[in-house]
């Protein structure tokens, strides 16, 4: 799915339930409060059966070298039409964080949503102090929209998100 030297993108499968819930579980400070990942077998069971539906691509940021996960982007809420937009979802696993990975791994995801899933606009929503995750995205290009309060319910409250977008660069895509 990608020639980059040192991350390439897969598709998630049932054979990568020990290793994801591995560093799923080594990741859990770096993950709190930002996210709740799937910690249990069955809790990645119910993902892995999301991401056989239409509306959502679950993949997997690989090692080139080793093949080892390092990190998750789910391309979520796929729609059609004139919309052609999806929202996307991710995190790293702890040993890699703050290693340029997830850069990698989220432009290949930008070139993947765009000319393979053939979107026109894929958007990041981001808690307002999640730093790290903020400049991820301004460095893959995302641009500001605006603050989305009470947008999403996590660790048992509603929580403000900033919105990030970006769009086909080509502009070409005719729904």
């Amino acid at each position: 799915m990608s020639d980059q030297a040192r991350v390439y993108l897969r598709p998630v499968t049932r054979r990568d339930r020990a290793e994801f819930l591995t560093l799923m579980q080594q990741s859990r400070s770096l993950h709190d409060p930002w996210i709740q990942p799937p910690l249990s077998s069955l809790s990645f069971h119910n993902y892995l059966a999301r991401t056989h539906r239409d509306d959502h691509e679950g993949l997997l940021v690989c090692c080139r070298a080793s093949d080892a996960i390092m990190g998750v982007i789910n391309i979520n809420n796929i729609v059609r039409g004139s919309f052609l937009s999806a929202s996307l979802g991710y995190y790293v696993g702890a040993p890699y964080a703050g290693l340029g990975f997830m850069s990698e791994g989220l432009e290949l995801t930008k070139r993947y949503a765009f000319r393979d899933l053939g979107l026109h606009r894929i958007e990041a929503n981001i808690q307002p102090d999640n730093a790290s995750s903020i400049a991820l995205v301004k460095r893959c290009g995302f641009q500001y929209e605006g603050l989305s309060p009470a947008f999403l319910f996590i660790a048992g409250r509603w929580r403000d998100h900033e919105r990030w977008t970006a769009c086909d660069p080509r502009d070409t895509l005719h729904p």
